[in-house]
């Protein structure tokens, strides 16, 4: 009972977020900005940082973004 319950417990750890804090470093024609993202886990991580793009009179604006 007690090696059933053990890996049952390390199971659920296992499949647990790893929640830290993460980097997301973007650039852009402007320069290069990096933001904190404090407490998440990598798929949270992934979702906030994300690459841009968009045209303004015929002109594309691009920001590109990785998570460091």
């Amino acid at each position: 009972m007690k090696k059933v319950l053990l890996l049952t417990a390390l199971a659920g750890l296992s499949m647990a977020s790893c929640k830290k804090d993460r980097t997301c470093t973007c650039s852009s024609p402007n320069g290069t900005s990096t933001t904190t993202l404090i407490h998440v886990s990598k798929a949270q991580a992934k979702a906030n940082c994300i690459s841009t793009s968009h045209t303004d009179n015929g002109v594309t604006y691009s920001t590109s973004c990785s998570l460091n």
